[in-house]
């Protein structure tokens, strides 16, 4: 079966970029992005997308009005549609049963009610969105018990793997899409409906199928995987740090080992960036992971999985507490230049990102901060540090904090500077001229193990950061001493 008009709900982190490349890879194919929000879809049809992806832009503009369209009419869509991604949001709730673990389907649940009060022909629906297991069922039966006379609908999931910063490549050239249906004839139709969109540009090896539930929990696992190798070598930074050990060496000499591998063997202040977690999935993905195994009373295996978690919470925490510290025990009324709020280079997003926790903790204990990231509006930073569930006084963070344009501006007159993404022009400014006009003596905290320390120390700085022990930082060993004691 061939497909001719698709329709996505949701034009977010996965809506929009998976559907701008299924359009430029299937040109006969009409796809339509779908929101509720009127100012999301106005960004999608101008020149500034309101999401940041290298290499979007151009190929939106490739596509846009040619077989590629954004609209808030989603009921047209979908009726006109033979095939929907569900991609909304699902949050981890903050509410309820479930509070801090489970992931909110309210959003997947209206777009499923929606489907099935507006759709007057047969549908394939894609749960693209990050789902926990059997929310393809669940869908199915809203679906089966609101259904026309006539109309029938299969259920397929189908993940989405991508990192943000590198979405586009992701999508480009995947290392697998997982696609999975009933096991049924029409189901297995549905897959290869699905399929044959994929193999326009996927070769057919790397388009796996399996049943509803595997492709589900395939999603949870990769994550919930990636996730514990980040835990792992953030543990590690903190054995390293107590015993003179290098976290960068030791984690180049356990990934040279075929078995393990290299990837996401970079110890962080958090998960995000390089070997951090944040973004939509990993903390999302790993709480509904416990969730799930306390569900199925599987209480062990979700205190397993609970502990990955908390390393990350640990990890944030102890890295503001060396910045206060190193900073004789107190960052009252001293100015920190913060450089990065997103949760990784190349991108804008900052759901979960380390940036927050360690701005609110350093908040808490009165530090005037000075924000710079290239890419995350001034809005979306005081939305985070003002959000209710991160903070009790929004008024007392606007007084604290200040965005700035220009990371010399920022760095101006401060105590110290803190590294919490890993942008690459970070790596390349004038760490002289900011020394200069810095208040002596002056820290940098490289929370991403991204800077040359050495060269650093050379020009004055007293040097604090990850997974190892600056020999010339007198600062850096009183603090593992404190830490000992």
């Amino acid at each position: 079966m061939t497909l001719s008009r698709i329709c996505c709900i949701g034009a977010g982190y996965v809506g929009g970029p998976t559907c701008t490349i299924i359009a430029d890879k299937c040109p006969d194919v009409t796809v339509t992005v779908t929101d509720l929000s009127q100012d999301r879809i106005n960004q999608w049809n101008s020149d500034n997308l309101p999401i940041y992806e290298p290499g979007l832009d151009e190929i939106v503009r490739r596509r846009r009005n040619k077989n590629l369209f954004f609209s808030t009419d989603v009921k047209k869509a979908v009726i006109e549609a033979e095939l929907i991604f569900i991609c909304v949001n699902t949050p981890t709730k903050n509410y309820g049963l479930g509070k801090g673990r489970a992931a909110d389907l309210k959003y997947v649940e209206a777009a499923a009610r929606m489907i099935a009060e507006v759709a007057n022909q047969s549908k394939i629906v894609v749960e693209k969105s990050t789902v926990p297991v059997k929310a393809a069922e669940s869908i199915s039966n809203i679906l089966k018990a609101n259904q026309r006379l006539g109309v029938q609908y299969q259920v397929l999931s189908n993940p989405e793997f991508l990192a943000e910063g590198t979405a586009v490549n992701d999508l480009l050239n995947p290392d697998r899409v997982l696609i999975g249906g009933e096991q049924t004839k029409e189901g297995r139709e549905a897959v290869e409906s699905l399929c044959w969109i994929y193999s326009h540009w996927v070769p057919r090896e790397n388009i796996i199928t399996m049943n509803t539930w595997s492709s589900e929990l395939s999603k949870l696992a990769a994550n919930a995987f990636l996730a514990q190798r980040i835990s792992s070598i953030n543990a590690m930074s903190a054995i390293c740090e107590m015993t003179g050990a290098d976290v960068t060496e030791v984690a180049h000499a356990v990934g040279t080992d075929t078995r393990i591998g290299n990837k996401f063997l970079k110890a962080s202040v958090g998960f995000g960036g390089f070997s951090g977690f944040g973004g939509s999935c990993f903390q999302k993905d790993v709480l509904n992971m416990v969730y799930l195994c306390e569900c199925l009373n599987l209480p062990e295996v979700a205190a397993y999985w609970q502990q990955v978690i908390n390393i990350n919470e640990y990890q944030k925490r102890r890295f503001a507490n060396r910045i206060i510290e190193s900073l004789f025990n107190t960052v009252t009324n001293k100015k920190l230049a913060v450089f990065g709020f997103s949760f990784k280079k190349d991108t804008g997003d900052t759901r979960e990102s380390a940036a927050i926790y360690v701005c609110k903790y350093l908040t808490d204990e009165g530090a005037n901060l000075r924000i710079y990231d290239p890419k995350v509006t001034d809005k979306k930073i005081f939305s985070e540090l003002t959000n209710p569930l991160m903070c009790e006084d929004p008024e007392r963070v606007k007084e604290l904090v200040t965005t700035y344009p220009d990371p010399y501006e920022a760095a101006n007159g401060t105590h110290a500077l803190v590294i919490c993404t890993e942008w690459d022009q970070f790596t390349t400014l004038d760490y002289s001229k900011i020394y200069q006009k810095m208040l002596k003596p002056a820290f940098i905290f490289d929370g991403r193990l991204i800077l040359d320390h050495e060269a650093l120390m050379k020009i004055g700085f007293q040097v604090v950061t990850i997974g190892k022990k600056l020999q010339r930082s007198n600062v850096h060993r009183s603090f593992s001493t404190s830490s000992q004691s």
